[in-house]
């Protein structure tokens, strides 16, 4: 294993864990999350922070929304007028599950 360099560029990481580590932070400030229809800029704020967690740059919007169809979340799409970030998420049960659960092993590991 060579030691990384101040060129290397730092490994991917997955829309998917980010996205999964947001609601999962999102879930563990107390906000209900399962079954609700929510805007996006509602959830802004978690993956700002889950962002900035994995040293990433924010996501788009676009990004965001196939991550969470990839993953099973319902998207509704509003006119733009309605909002600055026009889409509406609602998260399964199973869902909200996997990423309560991502977040709980990824807190674990920092702590270890």
């Amino acid at each position: 294993m060579t030691q990384p360099t101040l060129f290397d560029e730092k490994p991917a990481v997955e829309t998917e864990k980010i996205v999964l580590y947001a609601l999962g932070d999102f879930q563990s400030r107390k906000k209900v999350l399962v079954d609700r229809e929510l805007a996006l800029d509602r959830l802004r704020g978690a993956f700002k922070r889950a962002c900035e967690r994995f040293g990433v740059a924010e996501l788009s919007d676009e990004e965001l929304v196939e991550a969470l169809r990839n993953l099973g979340a319902g998207i509704a799409e509003v006119p733009p007028f309605v909002a600055k970030h026009p889409y509406r998420v609602t998260v399964p049960r199973d869902l909200a599950d996997q990423a309560a659960a991502a977040y709980l092993y990824m807190q674990k590991l920092e702590e270890a």
